[in-house]
């Protein structure tokens, strides 16, 4: 249930046409969006060697020789192919990316300018994911626009999946007003049961949900 909810085919019409990359290990949760999101839209899923993973150099003539579509990338990783556009690297003129999707860290935006002012915001659609693991990977999602851009201090996290809700609550469980800080809880059909094996730490963080239907 977990990965059926994460492959987004409503929002970025993923199928057989597209080419995945398996650039991470498989004991990462972001290689379950990358694995699944190929093989449950009948796409491609081009597993990518550990040393060329270690190579930027290597893993940008991949992209290119396999033309990947669809790109799983944290930040930290995709600073390699920043700078490849930065310094007008010829190779990153043929990429046939369509969408980047980043997670797994926060996102500096101003670090990601020079691909944007080479390569623009619509090909390839820039995602910024935030998710746990009691999610499967991903929970919400924004898409970068020209305006995260200008103000270039925050790491929009958008809005949740289309099977989970998220409300920001106080110690106390209550809603936080806008521009409060609180505490992020997530809740609908996309949340797992619980944690194997795990009753006591399952029950605490387990909590339900009083603002779902009934059961939540």
């Amino acid at each position: 249930r977990g990965a059926a909810h994460v492959p987004l085919r409503e929002e970025y019409a993923y199928g057989a046409a597209d080419v995945w990359t398996m650039f991470h290990s498989y004991a990462f949760d972001f290689s379950v969006f990358e694995m699944w999101g190929a093989l449950l839209h009948g796409g491609t899923l081009v597993v990518v060697p550990g040393d060329v993973t270690r190579s930027p150099d290597d893993f940008l003539d991949l992209l290119a020789e396999q033309g990947v579509t669809v790109l799983s990338q944290t930040p930290t990783a995709f600073r390699a192919l920043v700078s490849a556009a930065a310094d007008g690297d010829e190779r990153i003129g043929r990429l046939a990316l369509r969408n980047v999707v980043f997670g797994g860290e926060k996102l500096e935006l101003a670090e990601i300018r020079p691909w944007v002012d080479r390569l623009g915001l619509e090909a390839p659609v820039l995602t910024n994911m935030y998710g746990i693991t009691e999610t499967t990977v991903h929970t919400t999602l924004h898409d970068l626009t020209a305006a995260d851009l200008e103000r270039s201090t925050a790491s929009p996290v958008g809005r949740p999946l289309a099977d989970l809700s998220v409300h920001l609550l106080d110690a106390y469980g209550d809603l936080v007003p806008v521009g409060v800080p609180g505490e992020i809880h997530v809740g609908g059909a996309g949340v797992a049961r619980g944690y194997l094996n795990r009753p006591e730490l399952t029950a605490e963080r387990f909590v339900p949900d009083p603002f779902g239907p009934p059961g939540s």
